[in-house]
């Protein structure tokens, strides 16, 4: 909820009286917080600490389900492509296909990213 005060103020992720009022039944998360959270695990789990440079963006966000208090999250990350830049051969992109999925392992939100990263040698010269 305090997410939802501070950067979604809307009743659903506010307040428990009115969200029950609401199409969902009862309290659910901002999408953006879900989107938050799931940056986190893909800062600690994923992303690389010595060769992540940043993001052009992302596309395609999707939330599925609501996230409900007490839900636990995770996420899947699938690889589509991997490119080395032609004009700074010392990076590349990594374009994925994220899923975040809640305990029952239900796809709850979803988006396609591009990372920047440094690029080690190369060696196929």
């Amino acid at each position: 909820m305090d997410f939802g005060r501070r950067y979604d103020p809307q009743p659903f992720h506010t307040d428990p009286e009115q969200a029950s009022e609401t199409i969902h039944g009862g309290l659910i998360a901002s999408g953006w917080h879900t989107g938050s959270l799931a940056m986190r695990m893909l800062v600690d789990h994923f992303v690389s600490k010595v060769a992540s440079i940043g993001s052009p963006g992302i596309d395609e966000v999707r939330w599925f389900k609501p996230v409900r208090p007490g839900d636990e999250l995770g996420i899947r990350i699938t690889i589509l492509d991997t490119r080395r830049s032609k004009s700074r051969p010392d990076r590349g992109l990594v374009n994925a296909f994220i899923e975040v999925m809640n305990q029952h392992r239900e796809v709850v939100m979803s988006w396609k990213g591009l990372g920047f990263y440094l690029c080690r040698e190369n060696r196929s010269k």
